[in-house]
């Protein structure tokens, strides 16, 4: 989730935009409708792709896969750790048809806009998998234009992490948090800290906010949606706690490390971060909180708020010429042992409900109960082609706001003329 598309491929996705933003989606949709239909009973080696492997997971997968599979072993592409380049791997291979780029990670910003260009293989009909007991939230991440698009891999949620010395009862709502900024000060340390930096990371928190608030970015048709009430008192929920000091100044300049090292190191009373966190924090041998961590859904207007749903997704690309072996394909890397697997060796969040409540997992991993309210709660980043240019527009007038450089609802007003501008609002 430490993603931040680069300005290339905001101008990549700007060239198209004039092209396709008054037309719709319906011709980018069916652009690939020819490949789309092809190699649907092909068999045979294909390739997966997906980012550096960081868990250690990914490999005993294809192995046993491999080992069971001999005339349709899966070759590993392995690509940076930088998303933004993952991006661009994946958006060069796709322009060229290339036929060797398989079955690929995708991470759930990236869905809408593969899917309007025609690049993924609708996942119905005969390549049509079950989502049974999958997570909700998950599936709709998954999908564009009501069509599965991508089957659910892993998930991931923002927690609300605590200090359990200082704060025995966590808060439920945004105001009763600032209301307990007052034992921090007592303390002297900070009270709350996301993720404020401009980068992806804001455009998460932003969103949470405005979400958290009964707000939204985008509407149900697709365009922006942020002159609201509600848009404007999640916004200024921030902004007003980086007036008052109970987000601490510094806080402008942290990604997710930068503010995981902060409540570490004992200067938070409040943090939100992923789930990755609680690991660090309770093995670190220079955690302040290992003892004292507290884990609690993220506080919205009354009662749990709304996270940005994070995660990956595993797509099947229009040009593989061996379809039916990246289904089955597919549907093992998304299988319940699987899932499993994942949770205990990647500390990745499953996608099947019934694993949150395994008793043998909450053993290992007791933050899923946590996560899993976090995830049902969730709400995908903007669906929408032209995610690069979204995101921007979000990230530049939140940032703006925080730092006090333009109101709340003149940075809204910005974003929604930002974003309606880039094509989402056509």
């Amino acid at each position: 989730m430490k993603a931040k598309l680069t300005a290339t491929a905001a101008l990549m996705m700007a060239g198209v935009l004039s092209l396709s933003a008054c037309g719709g989606n319906t011709s980018s949709t069916t652009a690939g409708g020819g490949d789309a239909a092809g190699n649907l009973d092909g068999r045979g080696p294909i390739t997966y792709v997906q980012g550096k492997d960081n868990t250690g997971a990914i490999r005993p997968l294809i192995e046993k896969w491999n080992a069971a599979h001999p005339d349709e072993k899966v070759a590993l592409k392995e690509q940076t750790d930088q998303p933004d380049q993952q991006h661009d791997d994946l958006v060069q291979h796709f322009q060229a048809k290339d036929p060797n780029y398989d079955v690929m990670s995708v991470d759930l910003v990236w869905t809408a806009e593969f899917a309007a260009k025609g690049w993924l293989q609708p996942l119905k009909d005969k390549m049509a998998i079950d989502t049974a007991g999958t997570l909700p939230s998950t599936v709709e991440g998954a999908s564009y234009n009501d069509t599965l698009y991508t089957a659910p891999q892993h998930s991931d949620g923002g927690i609300l992490y605590y200090r359990t010395d200082l704060v025995p009862t966590p808060p439920k709502t945004w105001d009763e948090m600032m209301e307990m900024c007052s034992i921090a000060k007592e303390n002297n340390i900070g009270c709350y800290s996301g993720q404020f930096k401009q980068y992806e990371g804001l455009t998460v928190n932003a969103s949470e906010a405005i979400n958290s608030a009964g707000g939204s970015v985008l509407g149900d048709d697709g365009k922006p949606n942020l002159d609201t009430p509600e848009a404007k008192e999640g916004l200024n929920n921030l902004v007003d706690a980086f007036k008052n000091g109970n987000i601490p100044a510094e806080a402008i300049t942290y990604q997710e490390e930068e503010s995981r090292r902060a409540f570490q190191e004992g200067k938070l009373l409040f943090h939100r971060n992923w789930p990755y966190l609680y690991n660090l924090a309770t093995t670190e041998g220079s955690s302040k909180v290992k003892d004292v961590l507290g884990m609690t859904a993220l506080p919205g207007k009354d009662g749990p708020g709304a996270s940005s749903l994070g995660g990956h997704n595993v797509g099947v690309s229009v040009y593989s010429e061996n379809k039916a072996t990246a289904l089955d394909f597919l549907k093992f890397m998304t299988s319940e042992e699987t899932q499993r697997f994942y949770a205990t060796q990647g500390s990745l969040a499953p996608v099947l409900s019934s694993l949150y409540d395994d008793a043998e997992l909450v053993k290992k991993l007791p933050y899923l109960p946590v996560l899993k309210t976090s995830i049902e709660n969730a709400v995908p980043r903007p669906v929408t082609p032209f995610y690069p240019a979204v995101t921007q527009a979000i990230q530049e007038n939140s940032y703006a706001a925080l730092k006090g450089e333009k109101s709340a609802e003149q940075a809204l007003a910005d974003m929604q003329k930002s974003i309606e501008t880039a094509g989402a609002g056509s």
